[in-house]
C-alpha cells in the first residue's frame, strides 16, 4: 500500500521545527517558531495542549522512552523538561551560552544530550536534573546529537562540516567523518547502532557503516537542503524532510527512492516515524503538522514494485554496487519513482479544542522529583568559587523570602491572550533561519498564501482556554534582577567548568608522570641494593 495523509493539525503560530510521537502512540509533540510546544492527542475529537515557557524559537522535541516526560530545546538557550499533562509543569536546564539546536533522551532515558551554537554538546542527567560533562571539539555551531541505542557512543554534526562520534565512558572523539560541501543539519542512529545517517545543507545524506566506519550509502534525491531525516524501526526505510517542500522516502536495502510526497506548502522542517513504525509526522514552514499512515512497510519490497508496475514503468535494477559488499556511489532520483500530492483540506481531522497551559513557579515532575535549575546545582557542587557560590545562595534566600510572603495565596492577573498580534509568514521563517547559511528553512514558506485562505483559517480557530499563573506586577523587576543576576553566574560558571575540565586533565597527566618516575626511582634503588648484597660486605675505606 501507498503512505496516506491521515491527519493535519493546525494551531501553531509559526512555521514547525521539530516532532516526535510519544511511544504509547496516543501523542504527538511538535515544537514551533512561536515559541510554544503543542501536545496534539491522536484520539478523534481529543484537546490539544499549548505549553507556554520558551522565550524564543522551540528547536527541538523528544519523549522520553517511557512517554511521561518531555524535553525540548531553544534558542533562549535552555532545555526544558515537561509533564504532557494539564499542570504544564517544566524544570529549566542552564549550562549553554548560545542557542540550544537540538534534545535527545537517552534509550534508558536517564540521561538528556543537547547540542548548541556555543560550539559544545552537553549531557545532563535526568533523574538528578543536573549538568553532567561537555564534549567540546567542534569549531562551529553545533547542529544536532543523538545517542547510540545502547548508549555508548554519541553522534554530533554542525556548521564545521563534520560529522562525530563520541565514547560517553572516555569522553574522547573517536572519529571523524567531513565529507560535506555545507553544513550537517541533522545526525542519528539506526535502530540496531550499527550504521549512523548524517544529512546536509549540500542536499546529501550519507549512511556510513560503524563497524567498518565507511561511507556504504550516499543519496542526493532532494533539489534542496534535508532539515531532518528519521529511520523506520525495521531499519529497511528512511524519510527526509527537505526545503524543496516534499518528503521522500528510501528504501535502504536496495538503496533507492520509492515515495515523493508533497502535502506542505514551503519548507519542510522537521519529519518522524513513530516507534513502531506505522505513522510518521512532518511540520513545516505552513505552521501545519500532517500525520501519515505508512502502509508500505507491511509488505515486501517486491509487492509494492509489482503494484507500481502496473501503473508507472518498471523501477531499474539495483545498483550492483548494493550488493554486498557496498561501497559508496551516488543514488539519484529515478523518474520512475511514485509521486503522492494529497489534498490537505480533504483529511478527515478538525482543528482541534486547544487549551494553553502556562508555567508554574515552582513545580514537581511526574515522578516526585523537585526540580531544579542548574543554577543551583552548580553552586552546591562546590565547584564554582566561593565568593560566586555566596551570592547565589543571596538569590535564593531572597526567593525563599518572596516564597513565605505569598505562601498559601492564590495569584492572578489578567493575561495576555495567545491569539496576539500575528505577524507575516515571511518575516518569522526569516526569525528562524537568522543569519545562518545552511539553515533549515528558507525564509519562503509562508508566503504564497492567498487572503481568502488566511480569512477561513481565521474563522476555524478555536479560542484557547487559558491556565496561566501570574504574579503580581510589584515583584517583576526584583524577579527579573534575580534571574539576570543568576543567567550571568551560570556563565560564569560554566566558563569556570570548561577551565577546571583542562586543568584536571592537565592534572592526570602530571600524577601519571610523577607514578612513572617514582617506579623508575624504586626499580633504581632495589637494583642497587642487590648489588651491594652481593659484595662481601667489609667496609671500603678510602683515602
Amino acid at each position: 500500500e501507498d503512505p496516506t495523509l491521515e491527519r493535519h493539525f493546525k494551531g501553531h503560530k509559526d512555521a514547525v521545527t521539530c516532532a516526535d510521537f510519544n511511544p504509547n502512540c496516543k501523542q504527538l509533540a511538535s515544537g514551533s517558531v512561536d515559541k510554544s510546544l503543542m501536545i496534539w492527542n491522536l484520539a478523534p475529537k481529543a484537546r490539544a495542549f499549548r505549553f507556554v515557557g520558551h522565550q524564543d524559537i522551540v528547536t527541538g522535541v523528544q519523549f522520553s522512552p517511557s512517554g511521561d516526560l518531555v524535553a525540548t530545546s531553544s534558542k533562549d538557550r535552555t532545555v526544558r523538561l515537561w509533564t504532557p499533562s494539564m499542570k504544564g509543569e517544566s524544570t529549566v536546564f542552564k549550562a549553554h551560552t548560545s542557542a540550544v539546536r537540538s534534545v535527545a533522551f537517552s534509550h534508558d532515558g536517564q540521561r538528556l544530550v543537547t547540542a548548541s551554537d556555543d560550539k559544545s554538546v552537553k549531557v545532563w542527567s535526568v533523574h538528578r536534573q543536573c549538568f553532567v560533562y561537555s564534549l567540546n571539539q567542534h569549531t562551529n555551531w553545533v547542529r544536532c546529537a543523538r545517542f547510540s541505542p545502547d548508549g555508548r557512543l554519541i553522534a554530533s554534526c554542525g556548521d564545521d562540516r563534520a560529522v562525530r562520534l563520541w565514547d560517553t565512558s572516555t569522553k574522547h572523539c573517536i572519529n571523524c567523518f567531513t565529507d560535506y560541501e555545507g553544513p550537517a543539519t541533522f545526525v542519528d542512529f539506526n535502530s540496531s547502532g550499527t550504521c549512523i545517517a548524517s544529512s546536509g545543507a549540500d542536499r546529501s545524506l550519507k549512511i556510513w557503516d560503524l563497524r567498518t566506519n565507511k561511507l556504504i550509502q550516499h543519496y542526493q534525491v532532494h533539489s534542496a537542503g534535508i532539515n531532518s531525516f528519521s529511520f523506520h524501526s525495521s531499519n529497511k526505510y528512511l524519510i527526509s524532510a527537505s526545503s524543496d517542500s516534499t518528503v521522500k522516502i528510501l528504501d535502504l536495502l536496495e538503496g533507492r527512492l520509492i515515495y515523493t510526497l508533497r502535502g506542505h506548502k514551503g519548507a519542510v522542517i522537521t519529519v518522524v516515524f513513530s516507534r513502531a513504525g506505522d505513522l510518521f509526522a512532518s511540520g513545516g514552514a505552513d505552521h501545519q503538522v500532517l500525520m501519515w499512515r505508512t502502509n508500505f512497510d507491511i509488505k515486501s519490497y517486491q509487492d509494492v514494485m509489482q503494484k507500481h508496475s502496473r501503473r508507472s514503468t518498471p523501477d531499474h535494477p539495483p545498483h550492483l554496487t548494493d550488493i554486498h559488499p557496498r561501497g559508496p556511489h551516488l543514488h539519484r532520483p529515478q523518474p520512475t519513482a511514485v509521486q503522492i500530492s494529497p489534498t490537505v483540506a480533504d483529511t478527515q481531522s478538525a482543528d482541534p479544542h486547544v487549551i494553553e497551559l502556562g508555567q508554574s513557579v515552582h513545580s514537581t515532575t511526574k515522578n516526585g522529583l523537585r526540580p531544579r535549575n542548574l543554577d543551583q546545582d552548580l553552586f552546591l557542587s562546590n565547584v564554582g568559587p566561593i565568593a560566586l557560590k555566596a551570592v547565589a545562595l543571596e538569590n535564593r534566600l531572597l526567593l525563599q523570602k518572596l516564597g513565605q510572603l505569598f505562601n498559601g495565596r492564590t495569584l492572578s492577573v489578567p493575561t495576555q491572550a495567545a491569539t496576539g498580534s500575528h505577524r507575516a509568514g515571511s518575516s518569522r521563517a526569516e526569525g528562524w533561519t537568522g543569519d545562518e547559511g545552511g539553515g533549515r528553512a528558507d525564509g519562503t514558506g509562508g508566503r504564497g498564501r492567498g487572503r481568502r485562505e488566511g480569512q477561513e483559517e481565521e474563522r476555524g480557530q478555536t479560542h484557547p482556554q487559558e491556565v496561566l499563573s501570574g504574579r503580581p506586577s510589584r515583584l517583576d523587576s526584583t524577579l527579573q534582577h534575580i534571574v539576570q543576576q543568576l543567567d550571568i553566574l551560570t556563565q560564569t560558571v560554566s566558563v569556570l567548568e570548561e577551565r577546571l575540565t583542562l586543568t584536571e586533565d592537565k592534572l592526570k597527566e602530571c600524577l601519571i608522570h610523577q607514578s612513572q618516575i617514582l617506579k623508575d626511582l624504586r626499580s633504581s634503588g632495589g637494583r642497587r641494593r642487590t648489588d651491594s648484597e652481593g659484595t662481601d660486605g667489609s667496609p671500603v675505606h678510602f683515602t
